[in-house]
């Protein structure tokens, strides 16, 4: 399985939105838990400090400011560093006591929340100093006199950003895994497809006789199989019942056209010196000879069209083949005093079958001599192209005109303008059937004037 194919399935697109659809709702969750948690780390570390502003203000309420001096002298000697941080200070930014040596500008509004920069007190153990900052409240206790209480958030900020990292990764983990399970889930979904896309090219093919593979699970797919391949039984029934009637009509009217035929002959060597009916005779002999043909056409294309020549499928040189053909149909045209370019510049090969490409290129060649004008060019051509083998037999006659140019490969299809030209209707619809039994394409074009016919094999190995 190639992955362009996988990339471009609409298996691997869909699972691209889900994918995109539950990164988006676990953003949320994670931004959600990361909210919860580290606001509430925030929360308790707001708790502990007015917990512990509203204890001294008490203490200033009974005991006064000496006692509350005491007490801040008491909490500082006791605090590593600025780790916690107090202030007692007046209205005029006169510190009373306390470990903060410069007071912040403070509103004269009680329960404000500050963020003050105090010193690293972890730098003389690890030698690097930064800038640690600590979360403060304020309380004033008097007209002049006010109450500031902190501690240092850098803890906090690294539990905060261990949270961030850790929700990140999870994140990124959840991403990767859910990649891998959906390229896994599609690449399995791809699998089941692929297998009845393989399946129907090859009945397209002609294969009839292909079936789905069926899983064994019992899920969806299994079920859309069984559906197929019931579905395809009844077609092959039908199409094997509308085929054996068409080839039991095709010959028994070819075999009673061929009695007629003989009939005829036999009329004709024993009235040989009688002239008064042979014009009569003769007539009838030709148009016997053409519902043969076209009898005989008719049931060529069902073989084709059957695939059953495959297996006999050979390497075969298309140079020799197109000459084979060319000699053929040298003589009409020199007779015609048409010019034939004939560009073979090397040997290529292709898997298939050469007796009907050589039927589906002198049906091609015939055209080209029948529909030229005397003096006309015609040309032979093989080369090899960026997709394969391809074979151009181009004519300067009139041409098909575009609307018409899907239409002729129809069986008994015939353009207006030639009715009365000898030829049944069949000759391109052979070339098409062969050319499709061959994996080939072809192509009608206007050749400026004329008509340029190209076809394209996939090249032999």
């Amino acid at each position: 399985m190639r992955l362009n194919k996988l990339f471009l399935s609409s298996t691997v697109r869909f699972a691209a939105i889900y994918m995109a659809l539950f990164a988006t709702s676990v953003l949320i969750l994670f931004g959600f838990i990361y909210w919860a948690t580290a606001g509430y780390l925030e929360r308790q570390t707001k708790a502990v400090i007015e917990t512990d502003a509203a204890g001294l203000a008490d203490r200033f309420r009974l005991n006064g400011g000496e006692a509350l001096n005491q007490l801040i002298a008491q909490r500082v000697s006791q605090t590593r560093g600025q780790e916690k941080v107090y202030l007692l200070a007046d209205r005029a930014g006169k510190v009373l006591a306390g470990n903060l040596p410069t007071p912040p500008a403070v509103d004269p509004v009680s329960g404000q929340w500050l963020t003050v920069e105090v010193d690293d007190y972890d730098a003389e153990e690890d030698g690097e100093e930064e800038k640690h900052f600590a979360l403060a409240y304020t309380i004033w206790l008097s007209d002049t006199l006010y109450l500031l209480v902190g501690r240092d958030v850098h803890e906090l900020e690294e539990k905060q950003e261990i949270i961030l990292q850790a929700l990140g990764w999870a994140f990124a983990l959840t991403i990767v895994l859910g990649l891998v399970g959906g390229f896994v889930i599609s690449a399995g979904m791809l699998r089941r497809i692929e297998t009845i896309n393989e399946t129907s090219r090859r009945i397209m093919t002609g294969d009839l006789s292909r079936r789905i593979p069926l899983g064994g699970s019992g899920d969806e797919f299994d079920q859309l199989a069984q559906n197929l391949n019931d579905m395809l039984d009844q077609i092959q029934t039908l199409m094997d019942g509308i085929r054996q009637v068409s080839d039991n009509i095709a010959h028994d009217l070819r075999g009673s056209l061929t009695r007629l035929r003989s009939h005829l002959d036999l009329w004709q060597s024993q009235s040989a010196g009688n002239d008064i009916h042979k014009p009569i005779v003769d007539k009838i002999v030709r148009e016997a000879d053409n519902l043969l043909a076209t009898f005989n056409a008719l049931l060529r294309i069902a073989r084709i069209e059957a695939g059953n020549r495959r297996a006999g499928f050979a390497a075969v040189e298309l140079k020799t083949v197109l000459l084979d053909v060319v000699e053929l149909y040298e003589p009409l045209i020199a007779g015609k005093g048409q010019n034939l370019e004939v560009d073979l510049p090397e040997d290529l090969t292709i898997l298939g079958d050469r007796d009907l490409l050589f039927q589906a290129f002198a049906n091609l060649l015939d055209n080209a001599a029948k529909y030229t004008p005397d003096n006309g060019k015609i040309r032979v051509a093989l080369d090899r192209g960026s997709d394969g083998v391809r074979v151009l037999i181009a004519d300067s006659g009139k041409g098909i005109p575009a609307p018409a140019r899907d239409k002729v490969f129809q069986r008994f299809f015939r353009l207006e303008e030639s009715p009365d030209t000898p030829g049944n209707g069949l000759g391109l619809s052979l070339v098409a059937a062969v050319v499709k039994l061959h994996d080939g394409e072809i192509r009608l074009a206007d050749n400026h004037p004329g008509l340029r016919v190209e076809m394209t094999f996939p090249a032999g190995n």
